[in-house]
């Protein structure tokens, strides 16, 4: 548990230095800035970072920011939160490999109001951290959507893909 808090903190530290976004004094950090609210969108450069030097400290590579990516883990999560529900993974991991996606997979969740919650329970849950940990992902796109009147609040979809075909 301590080696696990401590990668965590590791990873959380290094994505701080790497993010685009630089952070000024008595600004809030973006991995812990709540996405349940209007207007809010994750800082993906930051997710990207997060996610790659987790990756890094199991020895697998860094992921890539993809547009098209992007879009699709953004319509993902508007449809969810249109729905006020988690999509299927599979469907959505179907959907990007119809798109032209290699190997693409998918963490589709709701109730998270900050990436560093969202990175948290995806890494203690073992089918979400498998994502996170495709040795195949090169590429990435992350995304949130905000349903006011949801039990949920906040809707992810996060997409990781090899190259295109």
């Amino acid at each position: 548990m301590k080696r696990l808090i401590l990668i965590s903190l590791s990873a959380l530290g290094l994505a701080a230095c790497q993010s685009d976004k630089p952070v000024t004094q008595g600004q809030t950090p973006s991995f812990y800035v709540s996405m349940a609210k209007a207007g809010a969108e994750v800082d993906a450069a930051m997710a990207r970072d997060m996610i790659s030097a987790y990756r890094g400290n199991n020895g697998l590579r860094p992921l890539t920011l993809d547009p098209d990516l992007q879009a699709a883990a953004q319509a993902e999560a508007d449809a969810m939160a249109s729905a006020d529900r988690p999509s299927s993974a599979d469907a959505f991991k179907a959907r990007l490999a119809s798109g032209g996606f290699a190997q693409p997979a998918a963490n589709l969740s709701a109730g998270y109001h900050t990436l560093a919650e969202a990175f948290s329970g995806w890494r203690e849950s073992q089918p979400h951290n498998r994502v996170l940990l495709d040795a195949r992902a090169t590429r990435i796109g992350i995304a949130t959507a905000y349903a006011p009147n949801s039990k949920y609040k906040v809707y992810w979809a996060l997409a990781v893909a090899a190259d295109r075909r």
